[in-house]
């Protein structure tokens, strides 16, 4: 008897060594996966702050360039904020011919802020100067990528219009009111510099008034 009993508790025995030993190999197998989990997640964390510390640095640095004097800039602050309805279309800038028009004589409805397709009208875009926005402007025949760059240039703002227009004097073109910069492509880091300057700056004669609820569609 005292050998099946033997055998009994040997059994037991080994069974309870498995079970053991399984158990160990699962604790080790859970221990191995969250620690690869918890490598990755360090990892897409780190990643993370780091692009966040990379944005904010680039942000931090457009902004100290935008305090000073941007090469290329031509101003022209001295122009009429009259309200006039059927100006002509295009409307140059009062005194000259210059286009997009970066101030004078507006339409008494300004054009909504956003994203447009098609050319707008420059009358009521001009309303939107006074009231502090930046008006993008590109030529129609731009590469499909570079007018995708400046969509993510005019994001962060509100207070921006983005358009196609016709007989650019470069292939990008930024107007704020009384101040207009030209460029060759969405590479110059003076677009991000423009915007940083003048949208809702100082030199507009209206900053913050409205930009929405007037004219236009943006997509």
């Amino acid at each position: 008897m005292a050998k099946k009993s033997d055998t009994r508790d040997d059994r037991k025995a080994a069974i309870a060594k498995a079970k053991a030993e399984q158990d160990r190999r699962e604790r080790k197998r859970r221990l191995l996966t969250w620690g690869v989990v918890g490598v990755v997640i360090v990892g897409l964390v780190g990643g993370a702050g780091a692009i966040i510390v990379s944005a904010a640095q680039q942000k931090g640095t457009i902004e100290a360039a935008a305090a000073s004097p941007i090469p290329g800039v031509t101003e022209n602050l001295d122009q009429s904020t009259d309200h006039v309805t059927g100006l002509p279309e295009p409307t140059a800038t009062a005194g000259g011919t210059l286009l997009p028009p970066s101030g004078g004589e507006h339409d008494p409805t300004w054009l909504n802020c956003g994203v447009y397709t098609d050319p707008v009208p420059t009358y009521n875009a001009v309303h939107s100067l006074e009231h502090g926005a930046v008006w993008v402007t590109y030529s129609p025949d731009l590469d499909p990528s570079e007018i995708a760059d400046l969509r993510s240039d005019v994001a962060p703002y509100s207070y921006t219009i983005l358009s196609p227009f016709n007989d650019l004097a470069a292939p990008i073109v930024l107007t704020a009111w009384g101040e207009q910069l030209e460029v060759q492509d969405t590479s110059d880091i003076r677009i991000q510099e423009f915007l940083a300057k003048y949208v809702l700056g100082s030199q507009a004669p209206e900053p913050g008034g409205e930009c929405t609820g007037g004219v236009g569609q943006p997509s």
